[in-house]
């Protein structure tokens, strides 16, 4: 794909233009209009998701599907975070330092479902080799030319996974000498890293449920993949049933729940070839960057199920509510061991304290009263609050049902809480957030 001079001219001047009434608008005849539209609103949707990306005005980006599906900049950026913690791994294991000798160690990454490229970019910068797989032939030829723009070596093939795995997957030394264009080390060991982001929607449009449903199917292919590669790093939409995922999948050492300023975005599932231990839960909130640690709950699997929570008897001085991650991860019984603070209710997900908890992954509230829910509410809590921002954990009616019923404008300056205490009482409480 070639954008002339005046269709990037165009594409410059007009780049926070309403596109619908861009659209509507005559546009000079040595501009390519379809070209120019379309690049102008990839670019608008990539300024809040990859903004480096979007900045470069010699990019090239695909159709809408593609730019909807890509990774954010800050999601890819963390999982170099975990494949560097990887690559720490093998170095400590090492007899010699990885600098010292680059064959002692795997050095290729292959990503089977390359799309816009964004995991690939960033992935890449870890390894000496790096493979770009992508099954349309379109996003290919964008992904060689954007590559060679942001100066990043990454090898383009025009491959589904499948027929690239069964291509490559033998591990013979005479078969490898064969296939010089993709090679391991000279020891014919193994590729270290293999990334995959399964297609999460059928031909007609429809979510799926399980990885089986998925495209590639991995799992039918996890023992080919690790066949060939110490590590598979599997992106599942966040929709997904984690439970569900752990039955499907053998040798998951980690699984990552990112979530970005509380949004559940997607689950990471790492894969070790021969790996049999605990399971290790990562649930993080990711905000502007990327700092270790930040609002980030680990735990083992199991650890939920033998956590022994406290149950509250009365409202304290501060509530709690878990970020999406932990919400989605069910670690609702450890918070509260971990933590020592009390759970409102079994199932109400909402914790108490009198102590405040200042690195407490999620939203951290002062209360300022608490009532029964019944018709006096309003007069007895909120006699003088006009606006609040409103949600409900284990309550009988939605957030909004409950903004009604209560006459309340939305505002983030109050916070109002339905919910539900040990002995089934239904209250209604108010706090300010910290």
């Amino acid at each position: 794909m070639i954008i002339n001079d005046a269709t990037r001219l165009f594409i410059e001047n007009h780049l926070h233009d309403d596109i619908r009434q861009l659209a509507l608008k005559k546009i000079p005849a040595d501009v390519d209009k379809l070209l120019a539209l379309s690049q102008i609103e990839a670019r608008q949707t990539l300024s809040k998701k990859v903004p480096s990306w979007a900045e470069n005005q010699n990019l090239i980006f695909p159709k809408h599907l593609s730019i909807e599906q890509c990774s954010s900049e800050l999601t890819a950026k963390y999982k170099t975070t975990i494949v560097e913690k990887i690559i720490s791994a093998k170095e400590t294991h090492c007899d010699a330092p990885l600098q010292a000798d680059t064959n002692r160690l795997s050095t290729t990454f292959v990503d089977l479902t390359g799309g816009l490229g964004i995991d690939s970019y960033f992935l890449s910068e870890n390894f000496q080799n790096a493979y770009y797989v992508e099954n349309q032939k379109e996003l290919c030829d964008l992904a060689e030319n954007n590559f060679y723009v942001l100066g990043r070596k990454i090898n383009v093939i025009n491959s589904d996974a499948e027929s690239f795995l069964e291509k490559y997957s033998c591990n013979s030394c005479d078969s490898w000498s064969k296939k010089q264009e993709l090679h391991s080390c000279n020891s014919c060991d193994s590729w270290c890293l293999i990334f995959v982001d399964p297609a999460r929607r059928d031909v007609f449009n429809r979510k799926m449920v399980s990885l089986r449903d998925c495209s590639p199917d991995v799992v039918e292919l996890q023992q080919k993949m690790l066949e060939v590669a110490e590590h598979v790093l599997i992106k599942a939409s966040p929709m997904l049933d984690i439970s569900l995922i752990c039955n499907e999948l053998k040798n998951i050492k980690e699984i990552h729940v990112v979530s970005v300023k509380n949004e559940c975005k997607e689950i990471l599932i790492m894969l070790e070839r021969g790996f049999s231990g605990r399971i290790k839960i990562v649930c993080v909130n990711l905000m502007q960057n990327i700092i270790p640690g930040q609002d980030e709950f680990c735990c083992l699997e199991d650890d939920e199920k033998n956590a022994a929570p406290v149950c509250a008897d009365t409202i304290k001085k501060y509530l709690y509510e878990p970020n999406s991650s932990l919400m989605k991860a069910g670690v609702f019984k450890l918070v509260s061991q971990y933590y020592k603070i009390d759970k409102l209710h079994i199932n109400s997900h909402l914790y108490t304290s009198d102590n405040l908890i200042h690195d407490f992954p999620g939203r951290v509230f002062e209360i300022v009263g608490f009532a029964p829910f019944n018709k006096k509410v309003r007069k007895d809590l909120l006699q003088d609050v006009n606006e609040a921002s409103v949600a409900t954990r284990n309550f009988p009616m939605s957030a909004n049902d409950l903004r009604k019923n209560l006459g309340l404008r939305e505002n983030d300056e109050n916070f109002v809480f339905g919910t539900t205490l040990t002995g089934e009482k239904r209250i209604v409480i108010l706090c300010k957030r910290i």
